[in-house]
């Protein structure tokens, strides 16, 4: 009996325990946000907030160029999540329905390009750009982070398709569908939970970038969120409540996006099964 209840409580115990140790920081970022400077730095840890301020988010909101870090992480992130999709599609699905020489070499190339680090690429990346006189610009910026998502994009929406029966797609190319038409209208809705979770990769991958915007654009204009974590900085050291006021509205459209597509993801599977 006793080794029963042991069996069904450490799993129980063990989830809580991750849970603690996932959550914590992530918590203690929002409270240190709202907590006064003297809390902060006060010997004595402070567990949850006494005073609530805003002051530090106006610190945060109030730094120079904010609104333009934030339309230029905006941009850059989502067209590149957006050609990283559309990209993904045709690709996946070449790989997923049709047969051509190469094709399992075609997959190896991006397990390859998925498992290398983009970090060692930082200094061939520049010099290309900075010939193509392009440093400073968004362009490259987007077309860099689609290449970072596009791997992981083809490959995980290549299983999506191969799950979906090819006897659905010929039933549909039978009723006078075209190829186009049938995936359009009978496979694209199934891809839902893939599209979800692929585009929530692409989002987070994109949106924390930080090497290739610290070295390709200089210009405070063309830099993004991530640049300007790094600039609440004092001649007395760090400002931890703006630091920490900072990334928790560097970290609130992540958390959205996640509630967000968490929800479509479970429709789209249930619509599916319907369908199929």
């Amino acid at each position: 009996m006793k080794r029963s209840l042991f069996g069904r409580l450490w799993p129980n115990v063990t989830a809580v325990v991750l849970f603690v140790v996932c959550v914590f920081p992530v918590y203690w970022m929002f409270a240190t946000a709202f907590k006064p400077t003297g809390d902060i730095i006060s010997e004595t840890p402070v567990w949850f907030p006494t005073d609530v301020t805003f002051e530090h988010f106006r610190t945060a909101t109030d730094a120079d160029h904010f609104w333009t870090y934030v339309r230029n992480s905006l941009t850059v992130t989502c067209l590149a999540v957006l050609f990283s999709l559309v990209i993904a599609l045709a690709g996946s699905f070449a790989l997923a329905r049709m047969r051509f020489k190469g094709r399992r070499g075609f997959v190896i190339g991006f397990m390859l390009a998925q498992m290398a680090p983009w970090e060692v690429m930082v200094i061939a990346i520049y010099m290309i750009v900075r010939d193509a006189s392009m440093l400073n610009s968004l362009v490259p910026l987007t077309a860099f982070y689609t290449m970072m998502i596009l791997p992981f994009t083809i490959l995980t929406l290549r299983g999506f398709v191969a799950a979906v029966p090819r006897e659905l797609e010929e039933s549909a190319m039978v009723d006078g569908c075209t190829r186009a038409q049938a995936f359009r209208r009978v496979i694209l809705p199934l891809l839902a939970p893939g599209l979800m979770s692929t585009s929530m990769f692409g989002f987070i991958t994109a949106w924390n970038e930080f090497p290739l915007i610290l070295v390709l654009n200089k210009e405070a204009g063309a830099q993004t969120l991530p640049l300007w974590l790094s600039s609440f900085q004092t001649q007395f050291g760090a400002d931890w409540g703006a630091t920490m006021a900072a990334s928790s509205l560097f970290a609130v459209p992540i958390l959205i996006l996640f509630v967000f597509l968490q929800r479509k993801a479970v429709s789209g599977l249930t619509a599916g099964a319907v369908k199929g």
